[in-house]
């Protein structure tokens, strides 16, 4: 298979790549590595796949010193002309498409950005999927879709038509682009709403790693909504795991599929919806607590009041996944947070502080 992964210089694509290198899979990494967080991080990424960051370049091929069936491309998403050539030139038989522009606080004060990649960009690969006959489009959506619903735990099979951030909002059309493609073209697309990804090489903006910078630094986290908060953290090597096993079975049109009690997660046409999560919501100050344990030190906590672009807790019902591809994340809190740490600790060459003892 030669199969394209976009986002590859972050964190599940880093994974991702390196998982279906290891299998034997033709890859094509592409990213535009902006500068949304540290770049170094992202460089350090491409950099354990093989791709010197010296030689990086705009629109130019670059092939790994590490892996003989991986090569890299930094290209824009918004640059269709680019992205179409791409796709004329490799003839990709599937795509993973991970690049997006993250961040529900950031999509507050950044609204065309956001747009340009998550929409703009999203309609350009769906354009380049349909002209190219790929047998499998497997995207990125987003736990934040739920917004303002609070039946719990989280199911594909609800409605999501109240979202409270604008990144969320351009998730739901990315989810709604791709149906329209699946029923028109023909396009089997699978859209995977991620819950909470945490683990080595992980995001600096999210909060787990903010959490741990801080504390390892001495220095005050903030914590939202007096700590009242859930997450379902899901571990990335999970997380790979499920979309490796998504990714190698086409979304395929739901027989039993009822247009008079409409299944959004489904349709008749080759489309599909999964949560992708632990299906275990564990509360923030416990979370903390547990990187406090592994860095041997206490945190100084904020408290401050909700944001309102901030679902307030997630749970990800995993059923479907489960039935369908026998998807159940097996790494526990305990195992995934130890191993983040260890890898902070080596990549930003901490040392480990010693507990003393009056």
């Amino acid at each position: 298979m030669n199969i394209l992964i976009t986002g590859s210089a972050g964190f599940i694509g880093y994974f991702l790549t390196r998982k279906l290198l290891e299998r034997g899979e033709h890859v094509v990494g592409l990213d535009n590595i902006n500068e949304y967080y540290d770049t170094n991080l992202k460089y350090a990424r491409l950099a354990e796949n093989g791709i010197n960051k010296n030689s990086i370049e705009w629109n130019r091929m670059l092939s790994s010193s590490k892996y003989g069936n991986y090569r890299f491309i930094k290209l824009s998403l918004e640059d269709k002309q680019m992205l179409m050539g791409l796709f004329r030139k490799e003839k990709f038989d599937m795509v993973v498409h991970l690049a997006a522009q993250a961040g529900v606080r950031y999509s507050i004060n950044n609204p065309d950005v956001c747009i340009q990649s998550n929409v703009v960009g999203f309609l350009n690969m769906l354009e380049a999927c349909r002209h190219h006959a790929i047998q499998h489009l497997v995207y990125a959506s987003s736990s934040s879709v739920y917004g303002l619903n609070e039946q719990m735990p989280f199911s594909v099979n609800q409605s999501i038509g109240h979202p409270i951030s604008l990144y969320a909002a351009t998730k739901k059309s990315n989810e709604l682009m791709a149906h329209t493609y699946s029923y028109l073209f023909n396009l089997p697309t699978t859209g995977l709403r991620f819950f909470t990804v945490y683990g080595p090489w992980g995001r600096p903006d999210m909060a787990y790693f903010l959490f741990a910078d801080a504390i390892m630094k001495g220095q005050p986290i903030t914590v939202f909504n007096e700590g009242k908060m859930k997450r379902d953290f899901t571990y990335i090597d999970d997380i790979v795991e499920g979309i490796v096993r998504v990714l190698d079975k086409p979304a395929t049109p739901d027989k039993e599929w009822n247009a008079l009690y409409a299944d959004p997660s489904g349709s008749i046409a080759p489309y599909r919806l999964y949560n992708i999560g632990n299906d275990n919501p564990v509360e923030l100050m416990d979370f903390i607590r547990e990187i406090e344990k592994n860095c041997d030190k206490h945190a100084k906590i904020e408290m401050k009041t909700g944001e309102k672009c901030e679902v307030q807790t997630t749970w990800a019902d995993i059923n479907e996944l489960a039935a369908n591809f026998q998807y159940r994340p097996s790494t526990s809190l305990q195992t995934g947070i130890k191993e983040f740490i260890r890898w902070y600790r080596e990549f930003y060459a901490i040392e480990q502080l010693e507990m003393v003892h009056m």
